[in-house]
């Protein structure tokens, strides 16, 4: 099978799940699961915000939960002051694009390397974390919205339907939005890779020099990649804010940023299955470990594995060592593998074949 051929039925398969996860899910389990696995599809567009940057444009950021924050507190102060979340939503995607080009702008035609760029992208998210959770008392409000410092916005009104402030959506319909967000982000992004554009943000993560010695700007277009990427983590953000009503300052912080990268190591990185397969993963793995906190005893196995943060840093470590590719682009060459071996061994039975007939 040709690699054209493969690429397609990975696309169907991809799509043909998508949606019957989408209509099985809210008919085969309780609300509780649905609202789970609906935080599970938002971050999977975050991590997939970074597999672009990352993975594709080979823009190391650690902070793209800097756009995610700024998406979710967009939306939460101007749904505060419309009222009606069309405006809001696209407020949501359009500041953090914006707050993307700017700081890229500065990043990639001031000619900062990688290295400094992580620090730079690190250094802003603490700064916003810090700076919003200074904003605690009533003199910090932004028209009717109070920023609330540490304490955060409750209270988010819910999307609705664009332009009927009257038909919310519910915490089902959330779950719609959400998977179907995840879709077509996926394939909206495996669309714009297969273009011009996505051929060349990759030849210029090959070898940045020869592209440039082609005639092309590597600066114009990693500044493409990266407003792309905090749109999409803003968007993600938005929905975030939907999903709990409520955000705060630790959507800034830190282990929000390392997670974030965490995902698209463990999927792998030059994939778009693999951050979406990396979050899902260890989303699911916080849960349960959650879950399963012991609440007494001294059994010493017990308290190791209800330490999640341990237990994120050994998965973390054998990826990193073990399967330096990330778990999808492993699985798919073990696959390779074997359908090659499988061809080799037919080739080979079929001159004993001749000979014998």
């Amino acid at each position: 099978m040709s690699a054209r051929a493969l690429n397609l039925l990975g696309l169907c398969l991809v799509g043909v799940t998508g949606l019957a996860f989408m209509v099985l899910v809210p008919r085969l389990f309780e609300l509780d699961v649905v609202l789970e696995l609906t935080v599970y599809m938002i971050m999977a567009i975050l991590a997939l915000s970074l597999a672009l940057i990352w993975g594709y444009g080979g823009i190391l950021c650690f902070g793209q939960s800097a756009f995610f924050g700024l998406g979710a507190y967009t939306y939460a102060i101007a749904m505060f002051n419309i009222g009606e979340s069309t405006i809001p939503l696209l407020l949501a995607i359009i500041v953090p694009a914006a707050f993307a080009a700017l700081l890229g702008y500065f990043i990639f035609y001031g000619r900062i390397s990688d290295v400094y760029l992580g620090v730079i992208t690190l250094t802003v998210t603490l700064i916003l974390f810090n700076s919003i959770n200074s904003t605690a008392g009533p003199e910090f409000h932004i028209g009717s919205a109070r920023l609330g410092g540490f304490n955060g916005i409750p209270g988010i009104p819910p999307l609705n339907f664009p332009g009927n402030k009257r038909a919310p959506i519910d915490l089902e319909g959330m779950f719609y939005l959400a998977t179907a967000a995840l879709l077509a982000t996926y394939f909206g992004l495996r669309l714009l890779l297969a273009s011009r554009f996505g051929r060349i943000i990759v030849g210029i993560r090959e070898n940045e020099r020869r592209a440039e010695l082609l005639g092309y700007d590597p600066r114009a277009y990693k500044l493409a990649t990266f407003t792309i990427g905090g749109a999409l983590a803003g968007f993600a953000g938005c929905l975030f804010a939907n999903w709990g009503n409520f955000v705060s300052p630790t959507i800034f912080g830190l282990a929000q940023s390392a997670q974030i990268i965490i995902w698209v190591i463990v999927g792998g990185r030059g994939t778009l299955i693999g951050p979406i397969v990396g979050c899902i993963g260890i989303q699911w793995l916080t849960t349960a470990l959650g879950a399963n906190q012991p609440s007494g005893g001294s059994d010493w196995w017990a308290k190791i594995f209800a330490n999640a943060p341990l237990i994120f840093g050994v998965i973390l470590i054998a990826f990193v060592l073990l399967v330096p590719k990330g778990l999808v682009p492993t699985l798919g060459d073990i696959g390779q593998s074997l359908l090659s071996s499988r061809g080799k061994r037919a080739k080979r039975l079929q001159p004993k074949q001749a000979e014998e007939s």
